[in-house]
């Protein structure tokens, strides 16, 4: 079990930043999109991640220094089922009317990782990062936000761990009872980060049953509420996350 180094996101000066045609921004912009279909939420990204790179780019040609934005949405989606780009499909234990039949969406996405379940009681967070304002290394930006989930489960007293095989968070990793409580997969562009983390707070765990989560056989899926035996605040959580963003990405929250 490998629990990695303290994640320092550093900036930069601003010098450095100059000479790299660009400026370099220590605010993340946070909404919360509430309850949205997977579908709608995915091209939102799509839209704002676009508009960074294209920023980016004009930047490049023009030798302009015009700072890039850096965007964290939450949202909760209805039972969907997303599948990575590295993922396979006989993951996922159900067929085309079955899914119907239990209300649950299907998506292939372009994001890293295999199969996972979103939906009611999950916190989802879409971190769109331009890495050229933290560092470029997509490693340790998964790390960093594995410790920003990892350090708002201390707040709750839940002891996660990392893997060093599989990205995402767990808990009693190295037991029979291992069990993860959130999953991660990103796409990255010219450094600009989409998709992210799903935090399982109060999720509904039964649809679980019908993938192999994260492709990963023989080890278990959990939630806050289930570790703490009670309903949580979801509003609390998200604010312990922003709360632990700042800190670990040692940026500026602003609304």
């Amino acid at each position: 079990m490998w629990l990695g180094p303290r994640c320092n996101c550093s900036f930069g000066n601003f010098e450095q930043s100059r000479a790299m045609g660009t400026m370099t921004n220590k605010t993340i912009k946070v909404q919360d999109w509430g309850s949205l279909s997977y579908e709608k939420a995915w091209q939102m990204q799509e839209d704002y991640f676009s508009k960074i790179i294209s920023l980016k780019k004009e930047n490049r040609k023009t030798e302009s220094i015009f700072p890039t934005d850096n965007y964290l949405f939450f949202v909760e989606h209805p039972p969907v089922f997303t599948i990575g780009k590295s993922g396979k499909m006989e993951h996922l234990l159900l067929d085309k009317k079955e899914l119907t039949d239990k209300g649950i969406s299907f998506f292939k996405t372009n994001r890293g990782g295999d199969i996972t379940f979103h939906g009611p009681g999950q916190i989802v967070g879409y971190p769109l990062l331009d890495l050229d304002n933290f560092f470029t290394d997509i490693h340790k930006y998964l790390r960093c936000l594995e410790e920003v989930i990892i350090k708002t489960l201390a707040d709750f007293s839940v002891d996660g761990v990392r893997n060093d095989k599989e990205t995402g968070v767990w808990l009693d990793l190295d037991t029979p009872y291992a069990r993860k409580i959130c999953a991660m997969g990103v796409r990255a562009s010219r450094w600009v980060t989409m998709h992210g983390f799903a935090l399982n707070v109060n999720t509904d765990l039964s649809y679980f049953d019908y993938i192999v989560p994260c492709g990963i056989l023989g080890k278990g899926v959990t939630s806050l509420a289930q570790e703490l035996k009670k309903k949580v605040n979801e509003q609390e959580v998200k604010e312990k996350l922003l709360t632990n963003f700042t800190e670990v990405f040692e940026v500026e929250i602003i609304n």
